[in-house]
């Protein structure tokens, strides 16, 4: 047969069966066998079988007390090593390509620093004005968008002593910059208006690991004589999606969902 490099079409319809049953668990936390059975539409000796060969896996627990099963530990196992393959770079390659073209802006992807976030990928603007990105590039902490989700939602310390000023709207107070990073954990977004250049404009936000950590940032930049507020306010529904969207595909999502709840 001819190895063509995708998935078969033809299901094993037990396997089917098991993952219909793993479903039902984590949407229920502990069932009984005849409950499983109602909600997988299985007669209760098919779903008996099943959660016999789970348990024998470690995919299901079997809690003697109640007589009832709930999902098992090797299921953490499972997902922390599929999530330990996951490429934060080529998850977010598409939504960089995506915010780039729905908001004519150059699109970033940083990851914490101490304390400064660092650019590891970046879809330029197709615009003839260009802001610059440069992969290995800090995003100052106290004067970039990228640089306060760092300080707002990374196990980093603000900055203490005096600031570099960079420009005339640069945060060069401590007190400043602690009330700017207070408001960035409000409103789950940050923003630097000419504050490292005088002409560049940047919006970022957080991109979650499993753990509810913050994994990366993500972020849309450009010239502020363009990249102005009617233009941020769009790309702000944009950047909030796509950050929301990379999360998830990294199992961020429910994980920071949970911890905020």
């Amino acid at each position: 047969m001819a190895r063509t490099g995708s998935p078969a079409t033809r299901h094993v319809a037990a396997v089917e069966r098991a993952v219909a049953v793993l479903d039902a668990l984590a949407a229920a936390g502990e069932l009984g066998t005849n409950e499983v059975a109602r909600r997988t539409r299985l007669n209760a000796s098919t779903a008996s079988r099943q959660l016999a060969t789970l348990v024998a896996a470690g995919l299901v627990a079997h809690v003697a007390e109640t007589g009832r099963y709930r999902l098992g530990p090797r299921l953490v196992e499972l997902g922390n090593a599929a999530l330990a393959g996951l490429d934060v770079r080529a998850i977010a390659r598409p939504h960089l390509r995506a915010l780039a073209a729905a908001t004519g802006e150059t699109a970033t992807l940083s990851v914490p620093g101490e304390p400064d976030a660092i650019t590891v990928d970046f879809v330029q603007s197709a615009a003839s004005v260009q802001s610059v990105a440069r992969l290995g590039r800090p995003s100052v902490a106290h004067a970039t968008a990228a640089g306060k989700v760092v300080l707002a939602f990374g196990e980093v310390s603000l900055p203490s002593g005096p600031l570099r000023r960079f420009t005339g709207a640069t945060i060069t107070n401590t007190a400043d910059l602690a009330a700017e990073i207070t408001a960035v954990r409000r409103r789950g977004f940050a923003q630097a208006l000419g504050e490292r250049e005088e002409d560049l404009n940047a919006v970022a936000a957080p991109v979650w690991g499993v753990r509810g950590e913050l994994l990366a940032v993500l972020g849309v930049q450009g010239p502020a004589a363009r990249f102005a507020a009617p233009a941020i306010e769009r790309a702000l529904r944009e950047l909030r999606d796509h950050a929301v969207a990379v999360s998830s595909a990294l199992g961020g999502g429910l994980a920071r969902a949970s911890a905020e709840e």
